[in-house]
């Protein structure tokens, strides 16, 4: 099969080829199981994100199917997750619904460029703390969001930012509804000892239909119950309608950070929930046609009123340990919802808001890492630092701005690292160099001076070495500058050393290279520093290098010379 021509082919178009009953029934099974855990989910998601049970259920539907039949792994679900609840809930408080409706299909755009310029794999480059600081953020976020129903307090408003919200919370205490709480922590029971009575026992869901139940009974009884969906939202038979949002250049430009925050989450989300299934199936999936199923996804949701898609951990591992083996499986979990929403969604509005919070709580707790989070501060300091600062940034101030100044902090670290392994030595005569094993002494008269760049040459130690260059000394005839232990040069090195040739040239001074690595040795000619050098004044070690010094000397500097072969027997 041709490589290139099968690159963006979705897995599903891939499996289906050979499809098998014996296959079908493991994703159907897989699929039904997916289904009915990813139902409490989508409503506590939906919620919790600023809009109502049924775009919730809508995403997981639209955007689970999408991303299945689209996209590049064999048994990734998607849908609405926790990472995207105070992104959506930000963007509807500034934009409204309308907005964020525009915001997902332009992350879809993005989406779906980064996938087809085959930039799937640039994701794996956020350094990982920043990864932990931002989920562990997010997490810390999405619990602070659930106080309110968790203790059924009553508010007259929910400020945006999280300090605000503890204010508003510590200031209407004494609303506090213990019924709510108790239903919360129920919740929160169920989910735990669910799994210990059965292992494949979707502890969210029992905790949802148990407890709806009892607070349903209780309403029978005359007994006081816990808020519930109902008491807040409309729920009846739903229809599935098309809906366009205002689209406007300025209400575009407004949103492009937000596009970009829902992009850049979503992307890293679905790859790293990917990976993590590629790692437990044995597989390996295709990230930029995964790019191209999700940004198809963010592009078509929003028209039929659903939020941000993305790929979900939680339900893809749901999925693999229930037997799911092809995007069958998540096609199925979507028919499921769908199913569920166009039949039983009046009996959601029976379903307690202190159960959801409950839920959120568990999820939330799931999210953070705390494990990974604690283990960073036993490593570097400098990533300590990134996480600590990611972290902060994104539970007081924005996503956006953790993960960029996240970036540009790991960056000014990684600099510092790599500037304090690379280093500029000046090799006097009868000094060894850095080499290993021992070389013989380089046995050089005071006009020749040979330096040693060890690292990369790039902007940071080129500076350092235009500054040692730049100093002189009387009668130096000859600079040899060993590069054999340098990988990459970049732009600043490369005009540093013209600016150095052109300085030694005008006080008919050599500057030789010793040693140049075949891939820095093409840069340099591509750059004109070859030509500008002379090809005889690059050499392949330190011997003709020595050899070529003499040599100059020899035709430029006669007197030095024959002092050289008075003193050295040449």
């Amino acid at each position: 099969m041709n490589l290139k021509k099968d690159t963006f082919v979705p897995q599903f178009f891939k499996d289906i080829r050979n499809y098998s009953k014996t296959l079908f029934l493991r994703d159907l099974t897989a699929g039904i199981i997916v289904g009915i855990v990813a139902l409490p989910l989508a409503i506590a998601f939906g919620i919790a994100s600023g809009v109502s049970p049924t775009e919730g259920l809508i995403t997981a539907i639209v955007g689970g199917f999408l991303v299945s039949l689209l996209g590049g792994s064999k048994v990734q679900i998607g849908g609405p997750t926790g990472a995207f609840i105070v992104i959506v809930f930000g963007i509807i408080q500034r934009h409204g619904i309308d907005g964020l409706a525009l915001a997902t299909i332009m992350a879809g755009v993005i989406l779906l460029l980064l996938g087809f310029l085959r930039l799937g794999t640039v994701i794996n480059f956020v350094p990982y703390p920043i990864i932990v600081g931002f989920t562990a953020g997010i997490a810390v976020t999405i619990f602070t969001t659930q106080i309110k129903d968790l203790l059924g307090l009553q508010l007259p408003y929910m400020p945006g930012d999280f300090l605000g919200k503890w204010k508003v919370y510590f200031a209407h205490l004494d609303t506090f509804n213990w019924i709510s709480l108790l239903f919360a922590l129920l919740a929160i029971a169920i989910i735990l000892i669910a799994p210990r009575i059965h292992k494949k026992l979707p502890g969210s869901l029992v905790a949802l239909v148990l407890l709806t139940i009892a607070s349903y009974t209780l309403s029978q009884c005359g007994l006081l119950r816990p808020e519930n969906i109902g008491d807040n939202y409309s729920i009846g038979s739903v229809k599935l309608q098309l809906v366009a949002p205002i689209i406007s250049l300025e209400r575009i430009q407004a949103l492009i950070p937000s596009a970009f925050t829902i992009a850049m989450l979503g992307a890293i989300e679905s790859l790293l929930s990917a990976s993590v299934a590629d790692g437990v199936i044995g597989t390996k999936h295709n990230s930029n046609s995964e790019l191209i199923g999700q940004g198809v996804a963010n592009l078509v949701v929003p028209f039929l009123g659903g939020i941000p898609v993305t790929g979900a951990i939680a339900r893809t591992m749901t999925n693999i340990n229930n037997g799911g083996k092809t995007p069958m499986a998540g096609i199925i979990h979507a028919v499921v919802l769908l199913l569920i929403l166009l039949f039983l969604s009046p009996l959601t509005a029976h379903i307690p808001m202190a159960a959801l919070a409950g839920v959120l709580v568990v999820v939330s707790y799931n999210m953070s890492g705390w494990r990974s989070f604690i283990a960073i501060f036993s490593g570097p300091k400098g990533d300590s630092l990134v996480l600590v600062v990611t972290f902060l940034l994104t539970t007081l101030l924005d996503l956006t701005i953790a993960i960029g100044i996240g970036m540009v902090l790991a960056i000014l670290i990684l600099l510092k690292r790599v500037l304090s392994v690379s280093k500029i030595t000046l090799i006097d005569d009868g000094q060894q160099s850095i080499d290993t094993p021992r070389e013989p002494e380089l046995d050089l008269p005071s006009c020749i001076e040979v330096y040693e760049i060890n690292g990369p040459f790039f902007f940071g130690i080129a500076n350092r070495f235009e500054d040692i260059m730049s100093e002189r000394h009387k009668n130096l005839r000859v600079r040899i500058v060993r590069m054999r232990r340098v990988p990459f040069v970049d732009t600043t090195a490369i005009y540093n050393l013209k600016t150095m040739i052109h300085l030694h040239n005008r006080e008919h001074t050599q500057i030789i290279l010793s040693g140049v690595q075949p891939e820095v040795y093409k840069t340099l000619r591509q750059a004109g520093v070859i030509e500008l050098l002379g090809e005889e004044n690059v050499t392949s070690n330190i011997a003709e290098a020595r050899q070529r010094a003499f040599a100059f000397i020899e035709g430029n500097h006669p007197e030095d010379f024959e002092q050289l072969r008075k003193s050295y027997c040449l």
